[in-house]
């Protein structure tokens, strides 16, 4: 079996993984397993909305994405594509560390609660992660692709806070300005943005260093990069 289809497989997997936690996530917030029995539930409407305004769902809807994307061909490449990878790659890796440092100390959940809530905080991040520091695809992060790729966390933040200023629901507690304070809740988006650029820029430089070069990757000019280019013949007199 070729390294190539190895890596079409395990993003296959990490597909499939990605795609069932997320979607049983989703049953289980259509249900309300996770509410307070003392509280009056949200309608479905309501739920609809919150699961996709979590950060932890869109990284995890970006991971499913790309990663069926590159089971089907696992060299893919294309401006948009890279932003869009990108994306994944640090929007997972920001979802588990936030998870572990931040929630998992919080979290008392047992059965099929404990079980969702490791696939897409914690299993699924490892399998992104690891997934990319064996097979790449490398040379596909620029500066301009780092810089790109801040427009989706930041217009999140942004989103997260007027929209929760005007309705009052917040999807994480460090970002509610009612129960932590504008002062704490400012300093938890500064430390959020400056961990998504470390990350960002950590797997620039991993993009740069590592090995793992996919070839037949197409330069600006249209030609190959990975192929040789041949000198003109020189006309006779």
């Amino acid at each position: 079996m070729s390294k190539e289809a190895v890596a079409r497989l395990c993003f296959g997997a990490t597909f499939v993984i990605a795609a069932f936690s997320l979607g049983l996530q989703f049953v289980l917030d259509w249900l309300g397993v996770w509410d307070d029995p003392n509280v009056v539930g949200p309608s479905h409407a309501v739920r609809i909305w919150r699961f996709f305004s979590y950060f932890t769902t869109q990284a995890n809807l970006l991971v499913v994405m790309t990663s069926l994307g590159l089971a089907r061909r696992a060299g893919r490449d294309g401006p948009g594509w890279r932003v869009v990878r990108l994306n994944a790659l640090t929007g997972i890796t920001i979802t588990g560390l936030v998870h572990w440092f931040l929630l998992h100390p919080l979290d008392d959940f047992r059965g099929l609660l404990w079980a969702s809530d490791t696939l897409v905080h914690i299993i699924v991040p490892i399998l992104v992660v690891l997934g990319w520091l064996v097979f790449g695809p490398r040379r596909r992060i620029t500066t301009r692709v780092v810089v790109l790729g801040l427009i989706w966390p930041v217009t999140w933040l942004l989103y997260t806070l007027l929209v929760g200023r005007i309705t009052g629901w917040y999807p994480y507690f460090f970002l509610d300005l009612g129960q932590s304070g504008p002062g704490v809740v400012a300093l938890y988006c500064v430390a959020i943005l400056i961990l998504l650029f470390v990350v960002s820029c950590l797997f620039w430089m991993g993009d740069r260093w590592l090995p793992g070069r996919q070839p037949g990757r197409v330069a600006t000019d249209g030609e190959p990069i990975d192929a040789p280019r041949l000198r003109p013949a020189r006309r006779g007199r």
